[in-house]
């Protein structure tokens, strides 16, 4: 078989699709770099560009495996529409979120409920949720604890996490995805609610 460095994008898409990890990796090294600059340029923040690539690749991951990929030709186009739209999203959400003037007398910005300590229930139920995840989380398949207790504990990007397990990034990924799928899973069996 041809290397896969001489491959186009549609036959790694394609081979991918066919349950090729390897030919993921490939897109993934091909335009990782050019994709994580482009979200840097228009956030200009570190974080949010870790998350939105990671959230991006996650997004092209699933929609190949469900045979959603449509874009004969352009995957590179394709990967930055879907990271504008996850920037686009986010800021959106985060401007719609109430803000407040202070130039209004009637409102005492110092006496805001989020500003003051949390009350005694609140404290319990968030305490009841924290047990209620680490409890889901003990119960996952080995693989995929440890990878979400790397992401969410650790802090680590699916970079870092690949490299530390000795798994590809599109392995990482998955093992991410199947623990959130099965958590959700567990939480709706055993009724557990897991916001407040």
């Amino acid at each position: 078989m041809q290397s896969l460095e001489l491959l186009t994008d549609d036959v790694l898409v394609n081979l991918y699709a066919e349950g090729d990890n390897e030919a993921f990796d490939e897109l993934l090294s091909r335009h990782g770099a050019r994709l994580h600059n482009y979200i840097n340029q228009l956030t200009g923040d570190s974080d949010l560009t870790e998350d939105i690539f990671q959230e991006t690749f996650v997004k092209a991951i699933v929609t190949i495996r469900q045979g959603r990929y449509t874009e004969s030709g352009k995957f590179a186009a394709w990967l930055s529409r879907i990271a504008r739209n996850l920037i686009i999203d986010h800021f959106r959400s985060e401007r719609s979120e109430p803000t407040v003037s202070t130039d209004d007398d009637n409102y005492d910005i110092l006496n805001r409920r989020e500003l003051s300590e949390a009350a005694i229930e609140d404290n319990i139920v968030i305490e009841q949720i924290l047990s209620d995840v680490r409890h889901l989380v003990t119960m996952l398949p080995d693989t995929q604890r440890e990878v979400l207790e790397l992401r969410y504990y650790k802090n680590l990007s699916f970079k870092e996490i690949a490299e530390f397990t000795g798994v590809s990034i599109n392995t990482a990924l998955g093992r991410m995805r199947y623990a959130i799928i099965n958590m959700r899973r567990m939480a709706k069996e055993q009724n557990i609610v897991l916001t407040r």
